[in-house]
Order: C-alpha cells, then sequence, then structure tokens
C-alpha cells in the first residue's frame, strides 16, 4: 500500500465490524466528536490512514486477514470519510489486559482520581503482567504506524491506551512530526504518585515523546507541568497546547432533527406531559456520577416537596466496561436506587425519574430537546461534550447546574450554577434554584433566559471537531519544523 503523510492512531477505530442480519459481515461508523473531528482533515490529506485495536474476536479475525493491509472497504460506504482504516490484530489476552486492566481500570482511575486507597490501587505481580501487557499494546501500535507512515508524516496520538506511542516513535522514527491529545483530566503529583515510580515516569516520558502535547483545559495542562517537576524537577516548555473541544452546531441542529429523533422526542412528551424536565446523558461509567445525582434528586423532592408531580428526571446512560466489576456493582446500585425513588414518590399519574441504562441515542438526543435543567456532576471530565450538546439541542432557554470539576466548567461556568459533585445537598440547592429559574423562563418573566442561552450556545459552538483537529495539525507541523 502506500504510505500515508497523516496517521491517526487511537484505541477505538472511526468503524467497527459486526454480522447484518443476512450473516454477512458489515461496517458502521463510529459516532461522536473523535471520529466527525478528524474526518475532514483525514479526507483532504488524500494518502491519510486511521490505525486503531481490533476491539472483538471478530475484528481480531479481520484484521489477521488483512495482513496489515487497510480494511477491505471505505470508511464512505459506512457514513465516514475517504481514507484507510488499518486494524491491529492485538491477541485477545494482551488487549483485555491492557485495556481493562491498565487503561480502564488503572490509568482511568488515577486521572478521574476514582480509587479507594484502602484497597485500591494494588501493585502486585499480576498487575506487573498488566502492565506488560499495555507495554506490548503500545509497541504493537509504533510497529503498525512505522510501517505505513512515510517519511515526515504528521502522527496524531488519542489518548491515554497509548501513553507510551510517541516516545516509542520518536525513538524509532525522528523524521516524524508528533501529536498527542489526553481527552481525560490530569491529577496533581500526589495523586499521579499512586502509581509506581517507573510508570509514572514511563507515561511522562511516553507523552513528552511529540512534538505537541495536548489538554482541553489550562487546569489539566498545569497539572501535568506539576507531575513533570516532580518527577524530572522540570517542566517541558512550549510542548504543552490547549484544545477546548467543544460541539459542532451544524451536526446538532441537523441530529436533532431527524425522524427517529422527533419520533422518541414526542414519545417523552407523551409520557412526561408539561413537567419541567432535568435531563441528563451520559454513560453508567463511574465518574459521571450518576449515583450522587440521583441522591441530589431525591433530597430535592425531599426538602422541596412542592416539586413532586411537577418535574421529571430524565436520565439516559449508555451502559460501560461491563467487563469491569465495579462498573457492574455500580450500574446495579444505580438501578437500585432509581427503584427506591420511584417507589417512594411515584404515583398513579406522575413517574419521578426515567433511568435507562441501554444503547438508545435516539431517546437519549430526544430528552436533551425537552430540558429545561441540564444536569452533569461529573466526580471529573476532561471536558464533557453533553454539556456542549445538550445547550445546542434544548428547545427551551435549558439553565445548567454543571460539575466544577469538569472541563466545561471553565467554558461554560460563567452562565451554569457550578457544583461541588461530592456534595449532594449543596447539589439539591442547585436543583431547585435551576428549577425556579426555569419555570421563570417557561413564564417569560423577563429576556435574561433568551441572553444566558445565547451565550452558552455561542460558548459551546467555540472550537468545534474539525476546527480543533485542524488546530492541533498546524501546531504541531510547526512545532515540528521550528525543532528540526
Amino acid at each position: 500500500m502506500t504510505k500515508a503523510s497523516l496517521v491517526v492512531a487511537s484505541n477505538r477505530g472511526p468503524v467497527s465490524i459486526s454480522v447484518g442480519s443476512d450473516g454477512e459481515e458489515e461496517t458502521v461508523r463510529g459516532g461522536g466528536g473523535l471520529v466527525s473531528g478528524m474526518q475532514v482533515a483525514l479526507d483532504s490529506a488524500g494518502d491519510a490512514v486511521w490505525v486503531c485495536a481490533s476491539m472483538t474476536d471478530r475484528e481480531r479475525s479481520v484484521a489477521r486477514r488483512s495482513a496489515g493491509r487497510p480494511l477491505e472497504f471505505s470508511a464512505g460506504d459506512a457514513g465516514g470519510g475517504d481514507f484507510d482504516v488499518v486494524m491491529i490484530p492485538i491477541d485477545g489476552v494482551t488487549f483485555r489486559q491492557a485495556y481493562n486492566g491498565i487503561a480502564n481500570a488503572t490509568l482511568w482511575f488515577v486521572l478521574h482520581m476514582l480509587f479507594e486507597p484502602t484497597r485500591r490501587p494494588l501493585f502486585d505481580a499480576a498487575w506487573r503482567r498488566q502492565w506488560a501487557a499495555y507495554q506490548r499494546y503500545n509497541q504493537s501500535f509504533a510497529d503498525a504506524v512505522d510501517r505505513l507512515a512515510e517519511s515526515g508524516a504528521t502522527v496524531m496520538v488519542q489518548d491515554y491506551h497509548l501513553f507510551l506511542l510517541p516516545a516509542l516513535l520518536r525513538e524509532r522514527r525522528p523524521d516524524l512530526k508528533i501529536g498527542f491529545f489526553t481527552h481525560t483530566p490530569w491529577v496533581s503529583p500526589d495523586y499521579f504518585g499512586l502509581l509506581p515510580d517507573d510508570v509514572a515516569h514511563d507515561i511522562l516520558s511516553g507523552m513528552l515523546g511529540a512534538d505537541v502535547v495536548g489538554f482541553h483545559t489550562w487546569r489539566w495542562a498545569e497539572q501535568f507541568q506539576q507531575c513533570c517537576q516532580a518527577v524530572f524537577g522540570k517542566v517541558p516548555d512550549d510542548q504543552l497546547k490547549v484544545y477546548g473541544l467543544t460541539a459542532d452546531l451544524d451536526e446538532m441542529n441537523s441530529r436533532g432533527q431527524q425522524a427517529d429523533v422527533r419520533s422518541a422526542a414526542r414519545e417523552l412528551r407523551e409520557e412526561i406531559g408539561d413537567r419541567l424536565v432535568i435531563g441528563r446523558v451520559d454513560r453508567a461509567e463511574l465518574s459521571k456520577n450518576v449515583y450522587r445525582g440521583l441522591l441530589a434528586y431525591r433530597e430535592l423532592l425531599h426538602r422541596w416537596p412542592h416539586w413532586q408531580g411537577r418535574v421529571v428526571h430524565a436520565v439516559f446512560d449508555n451502559p460501560s466496561r461491563e467487563d469491569i466489576p465495579e462498573y457492574r456493582e455500580y450500574t446495579a446500585a444505580v438501578e437500585r436506587l432509581g427503584r427506591e425513588i420511584d417507589e417512594e414518590f411515584g404515583t398513579d399519574d406522575w413517574t419521578p425519574l426515567l433511568l435507562t441504562i441501554e444503547q438508545d441515542y435516539p431517546s437519549a438526543l430526544a430528552a436533551l430537546t425537552l430540558t429545561d435543567v441540564v444536569f452533569i456532576n461529573s466526580v471529573r471530565d476532561g471536558m464533557n461534550l453533553v454539556a456542549f450538546e445538550a445547550v445546542l439541542l434544548s428547545e427551551r432557554d435549558p439553565v445548567m447546574v454543571l460539575s466544577r470539576e469538569t472541563g466545561a466548567a471553565d467554558v461554560l461556568g460563567a452562565d451554569a450554577i457550578l457544583v461541588n459533585p461530592y456534595d449532594v445537598g449543596q447539589t439539591a440547592e442547585a436543583l431547585n434554584q435551576a428549577l425556579v429559574t426555569a419555570l421563570g423562563d417557561r413564564e417569560g418573566s423577563d429576556d435574561s433566559a433568551a441572553r444566558r442561552t445565547a451565550r452558552l450556545r455561542e460558548a459551546a459552538t467555540q472550537l468545534p471537531p474539525a476546527k480543533w483537529f485542524d488546530e492541533q495539525l498546524r501546531q504541531v507541523r510547526s512545532a515540528a519544523e521550528q525543532t528540526s
């Protein structure tokens, strides 16, 4: 195959492979900002390739048959762009140990401060075998990118699954222009120091192999600098950049008007009636803090009982990381609490909570179109794109209750009600304040709601995905030229 001038490397690729109703393999385009944001640049490059891991046994089989060549379909056939996709056939054991054991059960937990220190983390011999798998996983990506990238190519590495890759590539291919972007938050040196010393060193060194290391906000970049100071005794100079990814207005407007979303919205409206809607859409993910969010809603109904019968909390969560025990236990606890709220407050003509934990993207978007109060109380979030999508999709003048520990708070905080995600009482008070404001907005008491919404929507589209990725490409190439 022709070597590529632009390579994107990420754990999950822009397409997945499944079996259709006719028994034949079919490709399905991935969704979200990562795919759409890179598509424009990949299309225009002409000889671009996206390198990703095979996520399932079926994908591993297809990847082995392809023998390192691009898959025998174009991403355009699956709704994507005109670029090649190469899946790496990483063996199942290595993938599971690297993905579940290290990326999701260790690195994600560190960067989102999710560990319970009395029991975890625990870095024993079994964990070291998982770390060795993570190293092999990153090495497999280095082999693939090295083979696919032409001389002087630009390589854009994505996220915490591939922390080691930039340095591996730099050692092999000093000619490459390398960008690295982490979609997660970062943490203080004290918390990062939970990791074994050699692992912390290798992660920071791996990322600094890039010409540019990108974060969603300066808050995360500065904490990364502090970790570098603690580990190396110095901080990187001009390598760190901030690219605050927001939403695409045209894409949200288009998706919100599609038939499946409008149909789901009609069904929801019939069920909810004209009640105020507190809406949240996220994953059943520990960092999203759904459990404390439900506790805050229950406290709202206790402390301000006049809202009973007048508000519905619509929660749409995608299942997440069901291979990890903590996630299964957390999802079960959320479902139990949801049943308790319905049993305690529900009446014959009012269901206080609509809790859905399944993949139902049209209904999730429909809930956002009906939302009066956008509710996001994440323990931590690198950014949280739903915050931006919600203010664009809502047909109201939405009031936002937003965790101060999200990157989105740095963008939208001036016009949101910020909360400490651990403080259930404060969050309940914020929900009450938001409902009072939303009710006044509906009654048209003044034009402040429209002005607030206009500011939120302007902020929510500052750096849409295509512009976000293009800005990174420009700065990576500029930085590489200055150091060459």
